[in-house]
């Protein structure tokens, strides 16, 4: 789905997968089926993406309704506002009509496992975003109690900066970061637990969070392919990157074909299906009923 603009309503922001139009007190966001990597949008699109990571938000925003409060309002068209109607057939199933909030200038990590770049520092220094860590681990081991690891937001084609958490204090002070690490964690710990029940390992995740009338509440998307980690049970061995259900896939291919970051590829037919396979799978494990 190309980021035009939608006739009648106001673009607010075109971000790497999602445009965000202004309704005034609500926005609409509208999930692409495009692809980013290591910050990069890639030129091919993944069919059916954007409704995969639309279901699995409005999936995991009620579950954890009694964790927190979420933004969302509404994903059904004929509950948008009347000017969104017209362009039902576009807007149906990747769209959400959200609460306006004034979000976090932090984006909120949580790792439950030794993994991707945190592995990386381990192997130098024993630490994870300066958090130590025991000795002796390997790759994706799992973590005895999961690390919150607080990033910058970074814009289009920047890359997110790993900050310590009194950094974090030090930018929106120490009761909103207590409050974000807080709920950070929760989330992850309900999440990882009603993951693991349906036979998938939440390796890590990354939140957003806003403030709306001086409450924080839950925003953009959540635990999904695109914002997490998802490693099938049943293949996990640790010593290993284990197999995925997320766009590490994706990731694994661009390292291995020693691409241009400056010039991203075409993706092949196979790494595109294969791509749309995995999203799925994640979305029908984890939504079915137990």
């Amino acid at each position: 789905m190309n980021p035009a603009v939608i006739p009648g309503l106001k673009l607010l922001k075109s971000g790497k997968v999602r445009e965000m139009y202004d309704l005034g007190d609500r926005l609409l966001m509208v999930a692409s089926d495009r692809i980013s990597c290591f910050d990069v949008v890639l030129p091919t699109e993944i069919p059916d993406k954007g409704k995969i990571l639309t279901s699995l938000s409005a999936y995991w925003f009620k579950a954890m309704e009694d964790v927190i409060p979420h933004h969302l309002v509404a994903t059904d068209v004929p509950q948008f506002p009347p000017e969104c109607r017209p362009h039902a057939k576009r807007l149906e199933g990747r769209s959400m009509l959200v609460k306006r909030t004034e979000p976090a200038p932090v984006e909120c990590i949580v790792r439950g496992y030794l993994v991707g770049s945190g592995w990386k520092e381990y192997q130098k220094s024993g630490t994870v975003c300066g958090i130590k860590l025991p000795s002796g681990l390997i790759e994706a081991s799992r973590l005895d109690e999961p690390i919150f690891t607080p990033s910058t937001k970074a814009e289009v084609g920047e890359h997110d900066v790993n900050i310590s958490f009194d950094k974090m204090v030090d930018m929106i002070g120490r009761k909103d970061a207590e409050q974000l690490r807080d709920a950070s964690l929760a989330i992850y710990s309900r999440a990882r637990k009603m993951a693991e029940d349906k036979g998938i390992i939440i390796a890590d995740t990354k939140f957003e969070f806003g403030r709306r009338e001086g409450k924080l509440i839950l925003i953009d998307e959540v635990l999904t392919p695109d914002s997490s980690r998802f490693w099938p049970m049943e293949t996990y061995r640790p010593g290993s990157s284990p197999e995925s259900f997320d766009k590490q896939y994706v990731r694994d291919y661009l390292v291995e074909s020693n691409w241009n970051p400056n010039n991203p590829p075409d993706l092949p037919q196979e790494v595109i299906r294969k791509t749309q396979e995995k999203y799925a799978e994640a979305l029908k494990r984890l939504t079915a009923k137990s």
